[in-house]
Parts: C-alpha cells; sequence; structure tokens
C-alpha cells in the first residue's frame, strides 16, 4: 500500500501543478471555458482521447466483455467508427462555425463558447429556447455522467486502500475541483495529455504481463473456451451469472447486441465535452494531424481494453463479484508493488481525465448559457470568471450526491449519459453544419424528441417492449424525424443563409 500510496501522492500533485501553471494563463473567460482557442493537434487530439474515455474504457468495458465476451466488443466498433467520423464531418465546420456565426443581437462573429450559444446563433432562435433546453439537457445528463467517474473513483479506492466511498469521493473530488477551478480548459487539456498517455501504456503494459503468465495467446483462447464456447462468439448470447458463478446461455438476439454496440458509435456526434476539443483547437488546418493521432490512439487502446476483458476471464479461475474491477485486480495479481502504484494511477487518471471535461462543460452551460444569458447578458468579465469556478463546485457536489446515494454501474451511468447527449445533440449539430435550409423549428423538435427517448426508452423497454435494443437507436431515429417534420414550422433567414456559405468556404478553403 505503501508504494501505491507514494504513486498517487505524486500524480495528483502533478495535476495540481499544472492546474497552477495554467491559472496563470487563464484571464478571461474565453480561456476560462476555450482556452482562447489555441490547442495543438496533439493536445487537441489527446485531450479528446481522455476527456471520452474515462474509467469506462479501463473499468467499464473490460468489465463487459468479462461479463458476456466477444458480443460486448462490438460497442468498441461501434466507438472507432463514430470517433473517426466525428472528426471527419463534424469537427472542422464545428471549429469554424462557432467562431464565425453572427450573434444577431450585436451584428458581429458569435465566437460561440458553448454549443448553446452556438445552436442559438446559428439559427437566429427569436424565442430562445434552443439556448435554454440544450442547456438543461447539458446540466442534467453530466450529473449523471460525472458520477459515473465518481462511481468508478470509489471503487479503485476501495481496491486499493479499503476506503469508504464517501472519503474516496471526497479526496478524488477535491483534487479535480481544484485544477479545474485553478486553470479551467488550459488546466483540463494539459492534464487530459498526461492521463492519456497513463492510460494507454497500462493498457499495453498488463494484456503483455498477463499473456505471457498464461502462455501466450494460445493459453488465452484456451482458457477463455473451456468457462464457455459462447464468449467467443461475436453475436453475444452468453452472459455471466453471478449467483451461480459461470457463463450461461441467454436468449438475446444477435442483432440486438450487433446494432446496439454499433449505435454507441452516434454518441460522438453530441457529446459536449469531446466536442469542445474541436472549438478549442489553434485552427482548422490543424484536426487532420488531430483526428490521426485521436483515433489511432483510441482504436489501439479500446482493442487493448478487449483484451483485458478476456484475460480476466482465463485467468481468474472464480468468477469475479465484480466484473468492473477485473482491470485493477490483475494489476494486483501480475506486477510489482511499485508498479501496481503506477498503474492503478492510470485508472485514476482515466477517472479524473473525463470528470475535471465534464464539470467544465457543465459549469460553462450555467454560467453562460444560464447566468449571463437570461439574467446578466453585460456581466464583468471577471465576475462570469469567477461565477464559472463557483459553479464548477457546484456541479460536482450534486454528482457526488448521485454517485454516493444512487445505485448503477459505471457502465450503466455512462451507457444513458451517452445515448442522452447523443441523440439530444448529435443529429441536431451534423445537420446544422450541413443543411443549409435547417431552422431552429427542426433543431429544437430533434433536441427535445432525442432527449427525451433517450430519458424514456429504458423504462419502456423493460416494462413493456422487452427488445433490450440500446436507447440511442430509437432516439437517434427519433430525433431525426421530428427534426424534418417541424423544420417547415419556421424560415431561414437572410443572415443564417448567408452565414453557412461564408463558413461553408472557409472549411474548403482549411481542407486545400
Amino acid at each position: 500500500m505503501l508504494w501505491s500510496v507514494a504513486t498517487f501522492g505524486v500524480y495528483l500533485a502533478a495535476m495540481v501543478a499544472i492546474g497552477l501553471w495554467a491559472y496563470r494563463r487563464t484571464v478571461s473567460q474565453s480561456d476560462f471555458v476555450l482556452g482562447g482557442r489555441q490547442l495543438n493537434s496533439w493536445v487537441a487530439g489527446l485531450s479528446a482521447n481522455a476527456s471520452d474515455f474515462s474509467g469506462w474504457l479501463l473499468l467499464g468495458l473490460p468489465g463487459a466483455v468479462y461479463v458476456s465476451g466477444l458480443g460486448e466488443a462490438w460497442i468498441a466498433v461501434g466507438l472507432a467508427c463514430g470517433f473517426a467520423g466525428s472528426w471527419i464531418l463534424l469537427a472542422p465546420r464545428l471549429r469554424v462555425y462557432t467562431q464565425r456565426v453572427t450573434d444577431a443581437r450585436t451584428g458581429g462573429d458569435s465566437d460561440s463558447l458553448t454549443l448553446s450559444s452556438f445552436l442559438e446563433n446559428r439559427f437566429d432562435d427569436p424565442t430562445r429556447l434552443l439556448r435554454g433546453v440544450s442547456a438543461v439537457l447539458i446540466i442534467v445528463f453530466y450529473f449523471f455522467y460525472v458520477a459515473s467517474g465518481l462511481v468508478a473513483m470509489a471503487a479503485l479506492f476501495d481496491q486499493v486502500f479499503g476506503l469508504d466511498p464517501a472519503p474516496a469521493i471526497g479526496i478524488g473530488v477535491g483534487i479535480v475541483v481544484l485544477y479545474t477551478v485553478l486553470g479551467g480548459f488550459l488546466a483540463v487539456s494539459f492534464t487530459d495529455v498526461v492521463q492519456a498517455a497513463m492510460m494507454w501504456l497500462a493498457l499495453l503494459i498488463v494484456p503483455v504481463l498477463a499473456i505471457t503468465a498464461l502462455g501466450g495467446f494460445g493459453g488465452l483462447t484456451d482458457g477463455v473456451a473451456a468457462k464457455s464456447d459462447g464468449l467467443l462468439s461475436a453475436v453475444g448470447g452468453t452472459s455471466l451469472d453471478a449467483d451461480l458463478g459461470q457463463w450461461v446461455s441467454t436468449d438475446t438476439l444477435g442483432w440486438v447486441v450487433i446494432v446496439s454496440g454499433l449505435a454507441w458509435g452516434l454518441g460522438y456526434f453530441g457529446q459536449p465535452h469531446i466536442l469542445a476539443r474541436y472549438m478549442g483547437i489553434r485552427s482548422a488546418k490543424d484536426i487532420p494531424k488531430a483526428a490521426a493521432i485521436s483515433v489511432t490512439w483510441a482504436v489501439t487502446a479500446m482493442a487493448l481494453a478487449v483484451a483485458v476483458g478476456f484475460i480476466g476471464i482465463a485467468y481468474f479461475d472464480t468468477p469475479l463479484g465484480n466484473p468492473e474491477q477485473v482491470f485493477p485486480q490483475l494489476i494486483e495479481a501480475l506486477s510489482h508493488p511499485l508498479v501496481a502504484g503506477v498503474l492503478l494511477a492510470a485508472i485514476l487518471a482515466a477517472v479524473m481525465s473525463t470528470a475535471d471535461s465534464q464539470l467544465l462543460v457543465a459549469a460553462s452551460a450555467l454560467t453562460e448559457d444560464g447566468y449571463r444569458a437570461f439574467v446578466n447578458r453585460d456581466a464583468d468579465p471577471k465576475v462570469l470568471l469567477w461565477v464559472s469556478r463557483v459553479t464548477v463546485v457546484a456541479v460536482a457536489l450534486a454528482a457526488a450526491a448521485i454517485a454516493l446515494w444512487g445505485d448503477a454501474s459505471v457502465m450503466d451511468l455512462v451507457g444513458y449519459a451517452w445515448a442522452g447527449f447523443g441523440a439530444g445533440f448529435g443529429p441536431v449539430l451534423l445537420l446544422a453544419v450541413f443543411w443549409k435550409r435547417m431552422t431552429w423549428a427542426g433543431a429544437l423538435a430533434g433536441m427535445i424528441a432525442g432527449g427525451a427517448t433517450a430519458i424514456a426508452w429504458d423504462v419502456l423497454d423493460e416494462r413493456v417492449l422487452g427488445t433490450g435494443l440500446y436507447a440511442m437507436v430509437p432516439a437517434v431515429a427519433l430525433s431525426l424525424v421530428a427534426i424534418v417534420v417541424f423544420n417547415g414550422l419556421a424560415r431561414p433567414s437572410r443572415q443564417m443563409v448567408e452565414d453557412f456559405d461564408r463558413v461553408e468556404a472557409e472549411v474548403k478553403g482549411a481542407e486545400v
């Protein structure tokens, strides 16, 4: 334990040091929310990864594979395709559009700092409902998303130090809030780079040690097959029965497994904490390099995480009581305490790298899209900066309450929030940058339909339909239908059309 305490202490001190460094460079609201749009390709790419994958990559995905086998790998396939698609289709246009779209209230470029402000300006929304509804969705879903990270954090501190959830979450929240409040977007982005490197190296080292201990890849596949042949089926049909302590066949339909897994990729078009990296990159010309870095990291990391799940099946003779602890259990079983401390710190890095980004976006929604938009539009920049810092603390406390008194796994919480953001914002944003004639009425209808379906689907499916289909599928479908059906209730203004043409020309110029 002494090695782990020392390792965790050094890591946490380094994160706070980066926060202090960024504090001196954070002097305005724009700096706090988007870092002055000065991220280079490496920082933007790796920060997008670290803010995305979180404890889900090191705990949730290996745990899901450990429980159900190869069928869960469709999630990784869907995410890889969706991540690449969002960098290619959405990133260049969103980077240019959020800075160039006209603010109808001032007549000049808006430099939209949040997705909510961008949507209001993009559609010249006279009702201001787009900004209000989108901000509410962001805040609600981030409570659950941040809570998922805190649940993972509590499990890690329990595994390593034997701490109860309350003090574990208190320590984790305290450190994350400290460096986020100090340095805002820059602190979050630069700590993400360190955390992304730690996560990837940990995912590489553990499989190498484990496969060596198992006698090579042959020993790995034999060990998995010995538990259940169905674990190697790409269409699922096998699940761990905790009561029996063994893997058993299920009646899950193969097409549901595949479609639900691939549908996770649709979520990338609507995740505010990831899209903030697209908005904060230095220039649209830096995006191709950032995309190559980011997608390469993501694909290799997810492949290694899937391998960890299979390794756990083969390595442990007795099924684990908590499948989401397969990665930390392997770390402690395979490595020296000093190495284990470093690798376990990588799990903490994964959790913190997403929690900080989500706290920042949620706080920005409350400040920019709540206080500034509806209470005090002419607020002093220094006042806005401190309001943002206070709201980071408020959101963190609310998420901590959900983590402490809720009853859901990391995978469940992430899946719920991922579907909410993906369906609530994904179709709207994608069409907003590609469809010139889209209006605020269509955008609002799509946002409400997608978000509401994501919220209601699990209960409806469990009690009535019984399909087992991931909420993202029906929610995205209904969002698209709502956009098309209601779009005609409003008309695009001349300014909207001019903005679209101007942005399109600038994006094409950056691609040359």
